[in-house]
């Protein structure tokens, strides 16, 4: 298959479709294997006879190779492209489950999983500008069910963990068989990727670009949408415990409730987006936050917070994949700089959330903390309403 770009006019509707499968297909790939390690979290800490405290330290370095890998992440795809970028770093991706499986002590652990992030990292970008690369061909909002492929994996991913557990298999030959599927997806995929179109043709190549106040109002946007969803991630559990008191057997309602209507949120988020636009949708789900987190703290009971976690699933659904697709559409900055932009602003977001939510607990409640949490989707709406650059979306 000869390399496509999005302007190219020979791209018919069935290498459109495939086009965006193996998009989507890219994206599950990553997804699966973020939640297969995470799903043997509890083993390798039992293996190494981890701490609490000291799990939490070594979790951390993951983050922070992706947080520092930014600039590396918009400089290669800038310079490389996506298309060429995106199959190599998603095989070192799956590749180095296998080091974290192996990893005889803390240390050896800790440095797999900064390698881990920086790898995340570089695969976030290129398959996020794929996924703004897709749109361009398709001529319409198709962000959030790629991001919903992720989630599906999430899914996927947890459940396979558990059947890989049951069955006594143990990380080493978990992770392998996902290796081998994740490179099986990736070659398969592969020649389906776009191309992004040359721009050192006309002579505007640059090698540094720096973010513009609609960059960092988009980033501040998804900063908020990803303190909130870090925070319930995090933290929806421990509500529904310790504030909701819910019985033992039904304390994960919390957290399922609001990740079910996430992955149902990015699945319907395109139709929404191409029937009401992303300013407005923004503003909506920005709105459903709000009411969410605080029905959550006014009604501290099961069903209403339950429904209340269901409506923050919903809010903060489709917030990324359409900061991202904006982002992706920058006018002068190309658009892996300008997502790996957008990105570090917002995953800062993602990495403050669970604590912040901790040290407003510690100091007064935790509902105290989910109340404060409730004025980002406020805060959200209003700056949604005032950014012109939705106008043209």
């Amino acid at each position: 298959m000869t390399s496509l770009s999005p302007s190219s006019q020979l791209i018919t509707t069935s290498e459109k479709s495939r086009i965006r499968l193996a998009v989507a297909l890219f994206y599950f790939g990553q997804g699966l294997g973020f939640a297969s390690w995470a799903s043997r979290i509890p083993t390798i800490k039992t293996a190494l006879g981890l701490s609490e405290a000291q799990l939490g330290t070594i979790l951390l370095m993951l983050p922070i190779g992706q947080l520092i890998t930014m600039p590396l992440s918009a400089a290669m795809v800038n310079r490389f492209g996506s298309k060429l970028v995106l199959p190599i770093v998603a095989i070192i991706y799956a590749l180095i489950l296998i080091p974290i499986a192996l990893s005889p002590n803390a240390w050896y652990l800790g440095a797999s999983l900064f390698l881990y992030g920086v790898a995340g990292n570089l695969c976030n970008i290129s398959v996020n500008t794929q996924g703004v690369l897709a749109e361009d061909v398709y001529g319409k909002s198709i962000m959030s069910s790629f991001h919903g492929a992720w989630s599906l994996a999430g899914f996927t991913g947890a459940l396979i963990g558990l059947l890989m557990t049951n069955i006594g298999f143990n990380t080493l030959t978990h992770f392998l068989i996902i290796v081998a599927l994740l490179i099986v997806n990736i070659l398969w995929n592969r020649p389906y990727l776009l191309a992004e179109q040359n721009k050192t043709e006309t002579g505007e190549r640059k090698t540094k670009y720096k973010p513009d106040a609609v960059i960092i109002q988009l980033g501040i946007i998804a900063f908020l949408s990803m303190a909130t969803e870090g925070a319930m991630f995090d933290w929806s559990g421990v509500y529904f415990h310790d504030v909701v008191k819910a019985p033992e057997e039904l304390v994960i309602l919390g957290y399922a409730s609001f990740m079910i209507m996430m992955a149902t949120g990015r699945f319907i988020g395109d139709f929404v987006v191409g029937r009401f636009g992303r300013q407005r949708t923004l503003q909506v789900s920005g709105i459903l936050m709000f009411v969410g987190m605080l029905a959550s703290v006014i009604f501290p009971n099961l069903w209403v917070g339950t429904l209340a976690f269901m409506l923050v699933g919903l809010g903060v659904a489709c917030n990324v994949p359409t900061v991202y697709s904006v982002a992706g559409k920058h006018k002068s900055i190309p658009a892996g700089v300008a997502l790996a932009m957008v990105s570090s602003i917002s995953f800062l977001g993602f990495l403050m959330g669970p604590p912040l939510i901790g040290y407003i607990a510690e100091l007064f409640s935790l509902r105290y903390s989910f109340a404060l949490f409730s004025i980002f989707g406020l805060l959200m709406f209003i700056m949604c309403s005032r950014l012109k650059i939705f106008k043209n979306q």
